[in-house]
């Protein structure tokens, strides 16, 4: 099994990215702490997007170590390829900002990149287990 260069140069990057997760650990300490003061909602939404930063990191480079094998091209080979990742950016972008401020009481309009990154999560599982799977079973 070969990895194509832009893989392994994406999952570079994204084990890099993960450094900013672990320090992202230690705000969240500060905020249990009490050191940094927080309502239910940032404190909910700030674990959120901690957890779900760090697991879809994990996960693209999971999907990466695999899809060069999918046999997908063009449009389909980027949602695939870049679906999990870009909602790895997303997802936990819209968690954080969308409760920045002094005691918000509900999220802000930032919440749309929360939704944006489910839109790139699902596009991005269904190609590549689609592409994957399909890649399988001409194989056998």
């Amino acid at each position: 099994m070969t990895i194509q260069p832009q893989s392994l140069i994406t999952i570079g990057v994204l084990l890099l990215a993960l450094v900013t997760v672990e320090s992202g650990g230690l705000f969240l300490k500060k905020v249990a702490q009490g050191d940094v003061p927080t309502n239910d909602l940032q404190k909910s939404f700030f674990r959120a997007g901690h957890a779900h930063a760090a697991v879809l990191i994990v996960l693209s480079v999971a999907i990466l170590s695999v899809i060069d094998n999918a046999g997908l091209t063009g449009f389909w080979e980027f949602v695939a390829r870049d679906g999990v990742p870009i909602a790895a950016i997303l997802m936990p972008a819209g968690f954080f900002l969308s409760v920045i401020g002094r005691d918000p009481q509900r999220p802000n309009r930032f919440v749309a990149l929360l939704w944006a990154g489910v839109v790139s999560l699902t596009a991005g599982l269904l190609v590549a287990g689609v592409g994957l799977l399909s890649a399988g079973i001409a194989a056998l």
